[in-house]
């Protein structure tokens, strides 16, 4: 959908992965998988600083697992499913989940959305807190576009300076990404994170107020590139990279 593949040997990809739970399912499988057996041997294959979020304040009865895996490459991205089922030392790890029966399953369904990262940020980063595993939250949008030109333009507004404006006002931005591949399109999906809710919405608060983005926002070039806009609040597991 648009996506410029251009220095893409220096830009990451991610997958964003939600595995769905029936409604008061059990994650406990699904946590300990992830954990022991999916984290170690994707980080064994070289994606490192992987992320496993569940919702904020979402539906009660939503045990989801949210996870994005960074990969460095896209033949990395291709190459990670027969050389997790080639890992002995994931296939014994994760034994208990792979090989669970029928009538207990670790998820109801995965879906998942292959994203490319923004030339104005090629790779993931973290602020301070969220290296330490600090107290922190995130927030994950996703704006939607009503055509492919308006989504790229989007991106370039991202690319302009939108994300230095984020970075200046400490809205501690993890990702941006645009959708390759996924339901939605077009589309793209960025991650910022604060230390909890309050401190993010004085940083939000900035951000609206930033000459910066004014001006930006202003632009009769960024004008009606999002048609629609969702997001959610995360919190990390216990386990998690990010």
């Amino acid at each position: 959908p648009g996506a410029d593949l251009k220095n893409s040997a220096t830009r990451e990809f991610y997958e964003w992965r939600a595995y769905r739970l029936a409604a008061g399912g059990d994650r406990s499988l699904l946590d300990d998988y992830v954990e022991k057996a999916l984290f170690p041997a994707l980080n064994r294959l070289g994606s490192e600083k992987i992320g496993a979020f569940t919702e904020i304040g979402g539906n009660s009865t939503d045990t989801s697992l949210l996870l994005l895996i960074p990969y460095r490459s896209l033949a990395d991205f291709a190459a990670s499913p027969s050389r997790l089922n080639a890992d002995a030392q994931h296939q014994m790890q994760g034994e208990t989940y792979l090989q669970t029966k029928k009538d207990h399953p670790g998820f109801a369904r995965i879906d998942s959305w292959l994203l490319h990262a923004f030339a104005g940020m090629p790779k993931m980063d973290l602020p301070g807190y969220a290296k330490e595993r600090k107290p922190r939250i995130f927030e994950v949008r996703t704006y939607e576009s009503y055509s492919e030109s308006k989504g790229q333009k989007k991106v370039d507004m991202f690319n302009d300076g939108e994300i230095d404006v984020m970075r200046e006002v400490e809205l501690g931005p993890i990702f941006f990404g645009q959708a390759l591949v996924g339901s939605n399109l077009p589309h793209l999906t960025y991650m910022l994170s604060g230390e909890d809710r309050e401190v993010h919405k004085k940083h939000w608060g900035a951000f609206g107020k930033h000459p910066g983005w004014k001006k930006m926002s202003s632009d009769p070039k960024y004008a009606d590139t999002v048609s629609k806009i969702t997001n959610k609040f995360l919190e990390p597991t216990r386990y998690s990279q990010i």
